[in-house]
């Protein structure tokens, strides 16, 4: 049993995108559980888009990390140590312990997970909180109907990959927005989106219009940028955007911005043509969360949900994945194996 736990730190907020230098790693003894507590073990540490945003001092949905904190995160865990009665040693646990080899806990917040179940690490993606994001946004929000047409931007990603297949289940056409062949194949041979559009195909918007005869219905937003500027003539009145991230945004600099204004002639549309711009955190859905478990896991055990894991082993490593992932470079749900779960 290790005697000592490590911890990576926000050493500096970012400006632009995240550097190596952002980061802090540090030793510590292992800590002892009081009365009430248990010492998790962690064994996956989810990285996600949003945690770029609590890099940073600007105003948000969520209050931001402070210099010296740890970096935050889903994680998965093993129970290691228990003075608490309802978590017994050895239990696997879903936690928010964020970037570090072990965690105390007073059991709030804790969820038991079942190995015998599904992979222990899909509670940090395809039955963890990317999974109920598409779920919820785009079933409350999106609303899609049989027959229209659903687009989603990040079409392979952990959220996006999820989207696609929930509007195929529900009988709508789905087409796919991701970055290169290989991820635009695994859209369409794999996951079965009836169409994929290459982003970084010099004929990106074209290709968006003809892959989208009708228009679209329904947008799922995880992007932002030239993705959102070919996507946006092309909605149909009454279309629904459940905006759910602008990963080309996130690293901007403040007063980064030039250009012309162009939020007049865009709520000139918004307007005439009925649009529902909708932007939305997961857990104001926390209510579903119980219906999504129960059809996510069937549609599992259908066939008819699939999904893809990008796993790195390491806490060290965990600094350029997240970097990675700002960049596109991951391929999937991004997990860290922090320890083998045996």
């Amino acid at each position: 049993m290790s005697t000592e736990t490590t911890r990576i730190h926000l050493a500096s907020r970012p400006e632009g995108a995240p550097t190596p230098d952002n980061f802090r790693t540090e030793t510590a003894p292992v800590p002892e559980p009081g009365d009430g507590e248990v010492l998790l073990k962690i064994l996956y540490l989810s990285l996600d888009p949003y945690m770029r945003g609590r890099m940073s001092a600007a105003k948000s949905y969520a209050a931001p990390l402070e210099v010296g904190d740890v970096m935050e995160g889903g994680t998965v865990a093993r129970v290691e140590r228990s003075r608490h009665p309802d978590f017994a040693e050895g239990e696997i646990v879903l936690s928010h312990s964020g970037w570090q080899t072990h965690a105390l806990s007073d059991g709030r917040g804790l969820r038991k997970l079942d190995p015998a179940l599904a992979p222990v690490s899909t509670a940090l993606g395809v039955l963890g909180m990317p999974g109920f994001t598409a779920y919820a946004g785009l079933l409350s929000i999106g609303r899609p109907k049989a027959g229209e047409t659903v687009v989603v931007a990040a079409a392979s990603g952990a959220v996006g990959s999820v989207v696609g297949q929930i509007a195929k289940i529900k009988g709508a056409r789905a087409v796919g927005i991701a970055g290169g062949p290989e991820k635009c194949a695994f859209v369409r041979d794999e996951l079965g989106f009836d169409a994929v559009v290459d982003h970084r195909a010099p004929d990106f918007g074209q290709a968006l219009a003809k892959a989208c005869p009708d228009g679209i219905d329904v947008y799922f937003e995880n992007v932002g940028g030239a993705v959102w500027e070919a996507v946006f003539p092309l909605l149909n009145t009454h279309a629904r955007v459940p905006v759910c991230g602008l990963i080309a945004q996130y690293n901007a600099r403040p007063g980064a911005a030039t250009g012309p204004d162009r939020l007049p002639g865009l709520m000139r549309e918004v307007l005439s043509r009925s649009l529902t711009l909708r932007g939305f955190i997961q857990t104001e859905f926390a209510d579903q969360r119980p219906a999504f478990l129960a059809e996510a896991a069937g549609w599992i055990a259908e066939g008819h949900l699939k999904y893809r894991e990008d796993i790195v082993d390491g806490l060290d490593r965990a600094p350029d994945a997240f970097i990675g992932l700002l960049e596109g470079r991951n391929f999937g749900k991004l997990v860290v194996r922090v320890a083998n779960e045996t």
